[in-house]
């Protein structure tokens, strides 16, 4: 049980125009105390001072009586006002508020490379996932020093966490589980299954002792169905300002369809949809139902059962969840402004608080709603203000010293548009199903245009996170050219299709290749994409159809398809990401494992098996968590490092030539024609001004070729940056001659002749 901390001052608790910790409370014992304010330089070295605000989360167990769950339950709602965020944030604000940290450091422009500088490579763990030595939890092996020697000697400086704090929802005086992974948040309290605060904090002090960044997740777009979702049925003060909730009169409820028994909810059908639209009460249809299935998620709204609010009066709302229905959207446009003081709230506890130098946004590019012109869907896509709240997300966690990054497949216009301002960092779904695409294929082709499409756009790939698997599906929606420039005209494979027949092109391509015969391991995962592991999507490519019989042959071309994929992120600007799925080379899951969890069509459970990164449980069946364990290719992180061919070790010298040279934080300035379509160029340019290329192989044959591009200058000489020799040298052409097996790549740095000859002088 945590100790319930107060730090607010004490007010009329009948003022209704003060939010839930601003007034006194009902916990025995509990007084006003002044703000307690810690420095601690270790954790934000760039920082005069640290402060170091506490959040309320004050646990108030009340006598449990036999009443009815509404709000004319005094007991109630007291109980769920002092679980609720709002109240949290508004605590945290009090302390923050007029004081001189607050004013430390810039804030009103993104900065990539100084987010990148800060942590160039991360490990996305998922806490459902990690196994632990018995006994230990989630956060206490995440701050295991030895585990943190692997990741420094590997070159790994960042740890994104995953969603740890509590998440689900609350049905009477029960929480109910997550309904998406813990990203339905309903608290800023650590979840007591991945550990606890101190475990939180002592991990963040051991990430920093190494050279490290602890990175953790809010989620700007919505809630779980927690204490402030529930206070808002109730119309409780502030908190109906949160959602995007509608109070539908009695007298049209007729409109509604009934909420079947046990159930706090339920979808409303198109046609119900389109009445509450001419009805005015809300903005219908929006521009894609996402989780889409037929009988359970038809739109993007549902309508609650009757409630008793505060006063007596029954009430029946429909609310926007763009997401599943347990996961209420969040309105930033409210007058109370209520939901950005939740989000921004959650954000500095995470980061003043707990001690993390950055944060993930989750959900953030579906942050405004607006009525379009009759019979068309709703804007909730590209809208402005997403951008808005984005740049106050983003400049006030730069303003407390932090970074953030976004996990945004949109277009590319718009993920260039949401980073004018916003996050430092964007999650790199612009080429990530196109790299995909080109080892499926043994054709970069559509990877180049891409790549292209990108630099004209204007987006800095120094701005991206180039990842390998996380927990989601291998996603392949292409945004860019399915919706926003589907009738636009691209030239690929000899042919000009349109953005959405590109867009289809692809899809099925990697659909046929990845799943059904080819792949019967992987599954498809509703429109978005492909369930499936980095070594499931490489034997599926490979023609390995019974992971069980593989070979060690197989396993061998496995392992070089997977430094490969590395290569890739790693060898370009911007953030490399990878997760223990990889680093254990983690096959998915049989179905029926984990046939409940898949039940209702979520089928990215079978890319999620369990992993033993250390190799502290040999025996377990099991995480904590209970999730399945999963076979591992590569075996734990201590067993890789002490063979020099295993994929860690691998993967080190990759990192130590990225790290040395100054990859991370260089510009891109061509992605040149090649001579061979399963090769890809990148030309990059250094701090320094030197040029770097990356040359690489997707296909499963050997290349030998030539590199051209206008950026090479005569004469220069090409040296190898693995092998650290000279392997040719620029003609007059702009180009130098080539070997590469298969499915290997290199990195090369050229040297200009003229500083050659005055280093020998």
């Amino acid at each position: 049980m945590r100790e319930p901390i107060v730090n607010e001052t004490v007010s009329d608790a009948n003022q209704n125009t003060e939010e839930p910790g601003t007034d006194e409370s009902p916990t025995e014992g509990a007084g006003s105390e002044p703000a307690e304010i810690t420095f601690d330089e270790q954790f934000y070295p760039a920082r005069p001072k640290a402060l170091r605000p506490i959040a309320r989360r004050r646990q108030f167990f009340a006598a449990r009586p036999s009443l009815e769950f509404d709000g004319l339950n005094s007991t109630y709602v007291d109980w769920l006002r002092n679980q609720s965020m709002l109240g949290d944030a508004n605590t945290m604000a009090r302390q923050l508020s007029g004081q001189a940290s607050m004013w430390q450091n810039s804030y009103a422009r993104p900065n990539p490379r100084a987010a990148v500088e800060r942590a160039p490579v991360w490990f996305t763990a998922y806490p459902l996932s990690f196994i632990t030595k018995d006994g230990q939890s989630f956060l206490s092996a995440l701050g295991d020093p030895e585990l943190w020697d692997a990741f420094s000697r590997i070159g790994i400086r960042g740890l994104h966490t995953g969603p740890v704090k509590l998440a689900g929802g609350i049905r009477g005086w029960s929480q109910t589980p997550s309904v998406d992974g813990h990203f339905d948040r309903i608290s800023m309290a650590i979840d007591p299954a991945f550990g606890t605060e101190e475990e939180f904090r002592q991990m963040c002090e051991v990430a920093n002792e190494h050279g490290g960044t602890v990175i953790d997740d809010i989620v700007p777009g919505h809630t779980g169905k927690g204490a402030d979702f529930r206070l808002a049925e109730m119309n409780f003060r502030d908190y109906p300002g949160i959602y995007h909730m509608v109070d539908i009169p009695e007298e049209d409820w007729h409109l509604l369809p009934d909420v079947p028994e046990g159930e706090d909810s339920v979808n409303i059908s198109p046609d119900a949809e389109q009445a509450l639209q001419k009805a005015g009460y809300i903005i219908g249809r929006l521009q894609r139902v996402i989780f889409y299935e037929p009988g359970v998620k038809e739109t993007n709204w549902s309508a609650t059962k009757p409630i008793i609010d505060t006063t007596g009066k029954t009430r029946r709302w429909v609310y926007l969840h763009y997401f599943k229905s347990g996961q209420p959207s969040i309105n930033w446009l409210d007058p109370t402004f209520a939901g950005m003081r939740l989000v921004v709230g959650d954000a500095l506890h995470s980061l003043l608080d707990l001690g993390t130098g950055a944060l993930r946004l989750d959900a953030n590019g579906f942050l405004g709603v607006e009525k379009s012109a009759e019979e068309e869907p709703g804007w909730s896509e590209g809208h402005p203000l997403s951008e808005a709240a984005n740049q106050l997300i983003g400049s006030m966690i730069r303003k407390v010293g932090g970074f953030s990054f976004q996990e945004l497949n949109l277009t590319i216009d718009d993920i260039k548009a949401q980073s004018e301002s916003g996050p430092d960092l964007s999650y790199d779904f612009i080429t990530r199903p196109a790299y995909h695409y080109a080892f499926v294929t043994g054709d970069t082709e559509f990877l180049r245009l891409t790549l292209r499409l990108s630099m004209e756009i204007g987006v800095d790939q120094a701005s991206l996170v180039h990842a390998l698997q996380n927990h989601d599906e291998l996603t392949y929606e292409l945004l860019h050219f399915a919706a926003g420039h589907r009738d636009d005209i691209f030239e690929l494979g000899g042919e000009e299709l349109t953005g959405a027949e590109v867009a289809e092109k692809v899809q099925d391509t990697l659909r046929e290749r990845l799943t059904g015969e080819n792949g019967p391991y992987n599954a498809l995962f509703t429109t978005n994409g492909i369930a499936c592991t980095t070594v499931s999507f490489i034997m599926a490519t490979l023609g390995i159809r019974d992971p069980d019989a593989i070979t060690k042959e197989e396993e061998a071309r496995v392992l070089d398809a997977h430094v490969l994929l590395s290569m890739y992120n790693a060898l370009q600007p911007g953030v490399f990401a990878l997760s223990g799925w990889d680093l254990t080379g983690i096959t998915a899951l049989d179905r029926e494992t984990v046939k409940e969890l898949t039940s209702q069509g979520d089928t990215r459970w079978i890319n999620r098996g369990a992993h033993d990164l250390m190799g502290t449980s040999p025996d377990a069946k099991t995480s904590l968590a209970g999730m399945a364990r999963a076979r591992s290719l590569y075996g734990p992180l201590p067993e890789q490092l002490k063979d020099p061919e295993s994929y860690a070790r691998r993967l080190q010298r990759i990192l130590t030539v990225r790290e040395e040279s100054g990859i991370a934080t260089s510009t891109l300035l061509d992605v040149p024609d090649v001579s061979n379509r399963g090769l890809l160029v990148l030309v990059n340019q250094l701090a320094d001004g030197a040029l770097q290329v990356t040359v690489l192989n997707f296909s499963d044959q050997d290349i030998a070729g030539s590199i051209q591009s206008p950026h090479l200058p005569p004469g220069a000489s090409v040296h190898d940056l693995f092998s650290r020799e000279n392997v040719g040298q620029v003609d007059d052409l702009h180009s130098f001659f080539l070997e590469l097996p298969a499915f290997q790549g290199t990195a090369l740095l050229l040297k200009d002749p003229v500083v050659e000859d005055e280093a020998t002088e």
